[in-house]
This record gives structure tokens, sequence and C-alpha cells, in this order.
């Protein structure tokens, strides 16, 4: 029998305080984040005097652009600035898909054809294109629709043809399509083999395995790349102003050309496109989230 006495100390239960007794243990005390304070503190500074200089400099003459923000010249150049985004964005990705799907096909002769593509298109700068494309007809004087290498039944001119407007959107679209092509052949690249291969176990064919198992796995890679490349086309549009197109740059450049007001009319295009990609920005989050349920990381 083992007495208390010979209990080793090691296994001794300590002795419990009473509850009202006062605790004596170290009270943690969150660490003190000086510098951090030092900095917001500076850069809300920064931004104050940024603000009240924007606020009440006079040469951005506000009344001006509070005056011409709702006009009709500068509504319908924000109409086909609208107008051109969509059009390209749709025609692009429709473009792109195709092309993405050869890149990653067996077959050698579509996937060199795709690369090419995709390379001479990244690689000459947008202006340069649409002003190759504006200036076609000194290349191509007509176009026809007949037999290859034989007679055409139908040609006409392409100066009367290509117009400005239809001009931007093939340009445009040309060069969307590029970018499109390796948004969509990464989205797809990071989808597990493993779901190609379940479906062509079930027989699946490779189309719809395409449509209904990759592709939508996909969408999660694709959707933030895709918002991002929306935003920047609704801004690139502005390109277009050099081919004469009356968008909401070329628009804006009109009125100040016969008011000499640069400063406040540039200020209502900035505005503008301030305001529309802000909207776009909230909708790609909330398709992001869409397309992220069921992961560990969602926007």
């Amino acid at each position: 029998m083992v007495t208390p006495s010979e209990v080793s100390p090691a296994l001794e239960v300590p002795p419990t305080k009473p509850s009202g007794a006062a605790d004596d243990d170290p009270r943690i005390v969150p660490r003190r984040h000086l510098g951090r304070w030092v900095t917001a503190a500076a850069a809300l500074l920064v931004f104050a005097m940024v603000v009240n200089s924007v606020v009440r400099n006079r040469a951005f003459q506000w009344d001006v652009v509070a005056r011409y923000f709702t006009t009709a010249a500068v509504l319908d150049g924000l109409l086909l600035t609208l107008w051109l985004t969509g059009v390209v964005m749709v025609l692009g990705f429709a473009l792109g898909i195709p092309l993405a799907v050869m890149r990653l096909t067996a077959n050698p002769v579509l996937r060199t054809l795709s690369w090419g593509y995709v390379w001479i298109f990244r690689s000459t700068p947008l202006l340069v294109q649409l002003l190759f494309w504006f200036n076609i007809g000194a290349l191509y004087p007509t176009l026809g629709l007949g037999i290859p290498f034989g007679p055409q039944f139908v040609s006409v001119q392409t100066v009367n043809l290509l117009g400005p407007t239809l001009t931007a959107v093939i340009g445009l679209t040309l060069h969307e399509a590029a970018y499109a092509a390796e948004v969509v052949r990464g989205g797809i690249l990071s989808v597990d083999a493993g779901q190609t291969q379940a479906a062509q176990a079930l027989g699946i064919g490779r189309v719809r395995t395409l449509r209904r198992v990759v592709i939508p796995q996909a969408m999660r890679s694709i959707v933030p790349t895709a918002g991002n490349m929306l935003i920047g086309t609704l801004k690139g549009t502005s390109i277009v102003s050099v081919l004469a197109v009356h968008d909401l740059l070329y628009s804006v450049q009109l009125v100040y050309n016969q008011t000499y007001q640069v400063i406040p009319l540039l200020m209502v295009a900035t505005l503008w496109y301030i305001g529309v990609t802000t909207v776009l920005s909230v909708g790609q989050f909330y398709v992001e989230r869409h397309y992220a349920r069921g992961s560990a990381t969602q926007p």
C-alpha cells in the first residue's frame, strides 16, 4: 500500500485556486503596429490632398462637366461603345472557342493553324491591325463570290463594303479572338484529365464531354480572365476613334474641337468609363461567385 508521503512530486496534483482569488497570470497585450498606423495616416493625407486638388481646381470646370454629361451626342457615343463591346466580346469568344479546341486537338494541321493565328494577332498592336483593315481596299479593291480559281458570280467594291464601324468590329473581333482562345485553352487545361476519362468510360462522345463536362468546370478559371477582358475591351474600344467611329471618346472630341474645353469634356468620358467599368466589375463578382459554388475559395 502506497502512502501519501511516497507519491512522486511529478505526480502531485497542483492545488486549485479558490473561485474568488485574483488571476496572477500575465495578460496578453496585442502588438502595437506603429508603422502601420503611420503609413495609413500618410496615405489618407495624400488621398485627401489629391481629392482637394481635384475638387477645388477650377480648371476642371465641373459645371461644364455636368452640362455635357448627359447630352445627346455623349449618350449616343456611349451606346455605340457599349454595343461595340458586347458584339466584339460575343464574336471574339465565338471564334476563340473553336481556336482553343483546335489548339488542343491531336490534328497537327489544325493545331498549327490555331497557334499561327494566335501568334500573329497577339504579336501586332491593335492600332496597326485596325489601320490595316481600314486600308484593306488597297490590297483587295474588290471582293467576290464564285468558284475557287474560276469565275466570280458576285463582286463588290471593298470601299463600299467596309465602313469605319464594320472595320472596327472586324479588327477588334479578330484581335479579341486570339486572347479568348488562350483564355479558353487555359480553362480547359485546368480541368483534371480524369473528368474526361470518366466521361469516355461512360461512352459519352467528345463533343458532349466538352460541352457538358469540361466547359462547365473550366468556367471557374475562364470567368475571372474573361471579366478582365470585357473591361479591357470596353476601354480598348476608344482606339476606334482614329477611324472616325462615333464612340464615346470620338463624340467627346467632336465637342471639344468646337468649344475648346478639352479638360472638362475628357472628364465626361472618364466618368462614364469609370461608371460602366464599376457596374461590370460588380457583375463579374457575382458571376465568379456563381461558378465558384462548392469550391474552397469563393470570391
